[in-house]
């Protein structure tokens, strides 16, 4: 699993970048960052290892801003708040799923969801 959140006063670290890839090499199914073309089995592994953590990074941290939105939209002081369901369709998640999710979302806008990395339970 992807590093946990670091704490307000820590770095965060930063994966390797991901580099997009031009239309014409993202158009063919077989093409996948370039690493087809690696023939070295250590760097093959090295560069998808990289790829791996920088795609659990960014949907952690993809995670961690939907769950700021979902809480932001079901404020109460909102005149146009969403219930959980409005939130869970929106999202494309079940009502109970929209729950956690608001919740952790006000976890992390109180800063008590740092370390955790999803709104599933521990």
């Amino acid at each position: 699993m992807a590093e946990p959140t670091p704490r307000r006063n820590e770095p965060r670290l930063r994966p390797a970048p991901l580099l997009f890839e031009p239309a014409e090499a993202a158009s063919d199914p077989e093409h996948f960052f370039d690493l087809e073309s690696i023939e070295d089995p250590r760097q093959l592994l090295s560069r998808a290892t990289e790829l791996t953590q920088a795609f659990r990074a960014a949907a952690d941290r993809a995670v961690e801003f939907q769950a700021v939105a979902a809480a932001q939209l079901a404020d109460p002081r909102r005149f146009d708040r969403l219930t959980p369901a409005d939130i869970a369709e929106r999202a494309e998640w079940t009502e109970d799923y929209a729950k956690k999710m608001v919740e952790f979302g006000r976890d992390l806008m109180r800063g008590e969801g740092e370390g955790r990395t999803s709104a599933e339970p521990l």
